[in-house]
């Protein structure tokens, strides 16, 4: 990944204290992502997700707002998911149906990509696992790098 594509990225490495299984499980049960998924504050009342190449995946955020609460909907489809190990998906923004919103249809600056892929990879390290995130798409040092953050520091608690 060239310097350009990675200032284009989230990229978050971090060592849990947990086996490979339960971090794995953390990202691919639907039960367990609605717990720790979004920044503070954020509540995960739906997470679809079909686990599985080309299954696609739904998930809808309570966030509050200035204008009060509302909820995003980001939908997309596995590439990739060899478990334990590595998991990638596409995520775009969408109505609760999963159909595809633009960006700035949500109020989103008209430079935001329509399409982000996220990768995660998982390192068996015995008792502890190590996790490289990548949101491809999603511009570091940015608000979704900063949601990113807190969610993982919420996984980690989770996994503590």
């Amino acid at each position: 990944m060239s310097d350009n594509d990675q200032t284009k990225s989230v990229v978050i490495e971090r060592t849990f204290n947990a086996p490979i299984d339960k971090v794995w499980s953390m990202w691919a049960e639907s039960e367990n992502f609605m717990k720790w998924y979004g920044p503070e504050g954020a509540k995960i009342p739906t997470a679809q997700m079909d686990v599985r190449v080309g299954g696609k995946r739904l998930v809808g955020m309570e966030v509050n707002t200035p204008n009060g609460p509302m909820t995003m909907w980001l939908a997309g489809e596995y590439l990739v998911v060899d478990p334990v190990t590595k998991l990638a998906y596409t995520e775009v923004m969408s109505d609760k149906e999963g159909n595809f919103l633009a960006p700035s249809a949500m109020g989103m600056p008209g430079d935001e990509p329509e399409v982000t892929t996220v990768t995660v990879e998982l390192r068996d390290c015995g008792e502890t696992t190590e996790m490289t995130m990548t949101h491809a798409g999603v511009p570091a040092g940015s608000p979704g790098e900063a949601g990113w953050n807190m969610a993982i520091g919420k996984l980690a608690k989770l996994l503590s």
